[in-house]
């Protein structure tokens, strides 16, 4: 049974995490600078004790590098100081003071390894003197002083592109829906960032997820499936104005994935095939339209020529026959329609008549 004070606990979903605190970074350079200085010390024990065997220098400076292990894992120069006085009470205990020279050079080494820092072209790191803030150094080699100056964080300037969600939002239309973003952002001022937020990473998230929400809530769902582009517009200079104090720049956000639910999808599937096929139908409609003109001009030529109209008439039946190969059902009397003979004799006939009936008029319209 979870005591009250634990369920309260429980439901703070950020909580502070345990960041291991350091003052600089025992890196590569700095393992190389401490190898120089054993080197050194092992050179000097020599030339002053030569009468001395090196297996009797290899402990102390395998006592030294398991030290400098120790100051890699946990950089501060209170890990140093320790380390050295651990490197010196063991020398006394076990090795006598004959090899202090290689004693002084481990402990140098180890000073030196956290004196000069290597900054890497895309980094920069925010400098502290005496717990105030100092000056921010760039790519580069860098030196601290020891035991007052200490690194802050080493901030990375490239672009970060940042993940984030919010799961189970309601549209303004009262949808629920999940969606997934993206967003690229980088640091323009280490100082600001470091100085002016706990955890600028942890920030930018949270705030994206904020403004994904409240942009969600302001749109309907038919807006943020057609409108994804103004969407991610409308977040990122939300979160620009937010970050910018923070020396942090929103570059872009984009809507990677919109989910409905299900029973959601097919409603609208079905109002999509709904809308298709009422669009087919305006189109077949309109078609029918300018179809039905045509066929009025067609009729107009026909109107005085009945002979093109057999003919066509002719046509339409041997092409029907030709394209489908199969049999076509007439009816009996479409046979005299199409009989050629019979229909250029009416054409004469009908000829001669209106020849004839143009001749009287004529004679009609003399005088006697």
């Amino acid at each position: 049974m979870k005591s009250l004070f634990q369920q309260k606990f429980e439901r703070i979903k950020n909580q502070k995490e345990i960041k291991m605190p350091k003052d600089f970074l025992f890196g590569p350079i700095s393992f190389f600078l401490l190898a120089l200085s054993l080197a050194a010390g092992v050179l000097i024990q020599s030339s002053l004790y030569p009468w001395l065997s090196l297996q009797a220098i290899v402990p102390v400076a395998i006592v030294v590098l398991v030290g400098a292990l120790v100051v890699s894992i946990i950089p501060l120069w209170s890990t140093i100081i320790l380390v050295s006085v651990a490197i010196w009470l063991a020398l006394i205990g076990f090795f006598g003071l004959i090899l202090y020279p290689v004693a002084i050079a481990g402990t140098v080494g180890l000073f030196l390894g956290g004196i000069v820092q290597l900054i890497l072209q895309w980094d920069k790191v925010v400098i502290l003197r005496m717990g105030k803030f100092k000056r921010v150094h760039g790519a580069g080699l860098l030196l601290l002083v020891p035991l007052i100056d200490r690194i802050a964080e080493f901030v990375d300037t490239r672009i970060r592109a940042t993940d984030f969600s919010a799961e189970k939002t309601l549209t303004r239309d009262t949808v629920p829906v999940h969606v997934d973003a993206i967003a690229f952002w980088m640091i323009w001022d280490a100082k600001h960032a470091i100085l002016e937020v706990e955890n600028y990473l942890e920030a930018v998230v949270l705030s994206a997820q904020t403004a994904l929400r409240d942009a969600i809530g302001k749109h309907d769902l038919a807006a943020l499936l057609s409108k994804r582009e103004e969407l991610g517009r409308e977040i990122q200079q939300i979160l620009d104005t937010k970050t910018n104090p923070w020396g942090v720049t929103i570059l872009s956000v984009e809507i990677t994935d919109i989910i409905i639910p299900k029973e959601l999808e097919n409603a609208l599937s079905k109002q999509a095939q709904a809308e298709r096929e009422k669009q087919s139908r305006v189109i077949l409609g309109a078609a029918e339209v300018e179809i039905a003109k045509k066929f009025e001009e067609a009729a107009k030529q026909y109107e005085h020529n009945p002979i093109a109209l057999q003919l066509r008439a002719m046509n339409m039946v041997y092409e029907g026959i030709r394209q489908n190969n199969s049999m076509m059902l007439l009816p009996a009397s479409i046979l005299d329609q199409m009989n050629l003979g019979a229909v250029l004799g009416s054409a004469a006939l009908q000829k001669q008549n209106n020849k004839e009936q143009e001749n009287l008029a004529s004679e009609e319209g003399e005088p006697s």
